[in-house]
């Protein structure tokens, strides 16, 4: 993949290209977590619950929980299959623990 990135830094010794490019990839990877968390997980248009800033911290860490749970699966499976763990869909991967946390036999406590 091929990137063109427009800077202000002109020096190449502080800042070679090569590792503004990796950087630029690597900040979309996590507005990509963050579009994951906001949009699919949460809902687009819910809003925590919790009345008291305690409570909203514990449902914060409850998304944030739910997330890495469902990452490490994807990267259980990436590595059984012998596939990059990028290159799963992370809306795949919810939509099947949704539908395994679902059926209530599915899944043991």
């Amino acid at each position: 993949m091929a990137y063109r990135l427009l800077t202000t830094l002109t020096d190449p010794d502080t800042a070679p290209a090569v590792e503004l490019a990796a950087a630029y990839a690597q900040r979309w990877e996590i507005e990509s977590v963050f579009d994951e968390l906001k949009t699919h997980q949460r809902g687009s248009k819910v809003v925590l619950r919790s009345k008291s800033p305690d409570l909203v911290l514990q449902e914060i860490w409850g998304y944030l929980c739910c997330h890495y749970a469902i990452r490490s699966l994807m990267s259980q499976a990436a590595h059984h299959s012998g596939h990059d763990p990028d290159r799963l869909s992370f809306t795949a991967a919810l939509r099947v623990v949704r539908q395994s946390v679902a059926h209530q036999g599915a899944f043991s406590p």
